[in-house]
């Protein structure tokens, strides 16, 4: 449940209000006899810890084994990677035509507005991307058009990043009235974890933006355990579909934190709760310090079937991988 202390704060405001520190983070959950060893610290200062305090109070206090910390504090395997973890594991660099554009999927291009996020999650499968090379600026879109209009199949634009979401709307609103010209973008698409971090973020003046918008709206969000939901969250998704905006959701089977069917089934039925349909299941893809999150192919297949029995279809993700150089995901 929300902390009523946050929900009538700005977004921007939540944003803002982070813990980077791990040991503040575990005080603050009453787990301060947690040893934080050397590899730890080290794995921080490598990709720094930074979770709002409204994703936070989701957390439950005295519990070192809370789904939502999982994902969030710094762990010493991070610094012990098996060698197939790569810190480029898609290839990306290698679909990457223009600065902040990447094009992986022939009907579709993905935009990289941002490096920033308003969490930084451990299994993050961009936490080595090259961010500052690849933020496009103003004389950046001429480039972008260019290159679109050159790919007469692209129909479909996705807004990623780093989160999409954590531009200000008014510099979201010069990219997408930028998308308006090109009429061979039927789609604009969301990549965003804010929704479920800060739902506050879907604020009117984004809904308005959202509502000018011509082409087909579709908003991924990501979460990975039902306790990351609440109604603050079904309240943003709710704002969304009176807009039009078709909701969807996916998550990374992880290790210690989701890898059964009883809580993916949970996560199904409260995605649906607040109108959000189950899209992927991925599994984890393999990028340096992620190894302890991962469960092998085996298992993950074992775990949809136990779903596809326990769920009507409609919320049973797609369990799938990205396999670099194919040219959509890979279903297991």
């Amino acid at each position: 449940m929300i902390n009523y202390l946050f929900k009538n704060q700005n977004w921007q405001s939540q944003l803002n209000d982070l813990i980077t520190d791990p040991f503040e983070l575990l005080e603050q959950l009453k787990l301060t006899k947690y040893d934080l060893s050397d590899d730890a610290l080290l794995a921080n200062q490598q990709f720094r810890l930074r979770v709002p305090r409204q994703f936070v109070a989701k957390m439950q206090q005295g519990n070192a084994f809370d789904p939502l910390l999982l994902q969030v504090l710094p762990h010493h395997l991070e610094m012990h990677n098996p060698s197939d973890f790569i810190t480029d594991p898609l290839h990306e660099l290698q679909a990457n035509p223009h600065t902040g554009l990447l094009h992986k999927y022939a009907s579709r291009v993905l935009l990289t507005l941002t490096g920033a996020c308003a969490i930084h999650c451990r299994y993050c499968f961009r936490r080595h991307f090259p961010y500052n090379d690849n933020m496009p600026k103003s004389q950046d879109w001429l480039d972008i058009q260019q290159y679109i209009v050159s790919h007469p199949e692209i129909n479909e634009i996705i807004l990623s990043g780093g989160d999409p979401l954590s531009l200000t709307n008014q510099k979201l609103k010069v990219w997408l009235n930028r998308f308006s010209s090109l009429t061979q973008i039927k789609t604009i698409r969301f990549h965003t974890r804010l929704p479920v971090v800060i739902p506050q973020r879907i604020d009117a003046e984004f809904l308005q933006i959202l509502d000018d918008i011509p082409q087909q709206k579709v908003m991924v969000v990501h979460a990975n355990h039902a306790q990351e939901l609440d109604q603050e969250f079904d309240r943003a998704m709710h704002d969304l579909r009176q807009k039009n905006v078709i909701c969807l959701n996916q998550s990374v089977l992880l290790k210690g934190i989701n890898d059964n069917s009883v809580t993916l089934s949970a996560l199904s039925y409260r995605l649906f709760q607040a109108t959000v349909l189950p899209y992927y299941l991925h599994v984890l893809d393999k990028v340096a310090g992620s190894a302890h999150f991962y469960q092998p192919d085996s298992n993950a297949i074992q775990l949809q079937e136990q779903l596809r029995l326990a769920l009507p279809g409609y919320l049973v993700p797609k369990l799938v991988r990205e396999v670099n150089g194919e040219l959509s995901k890979t279903p297991l």
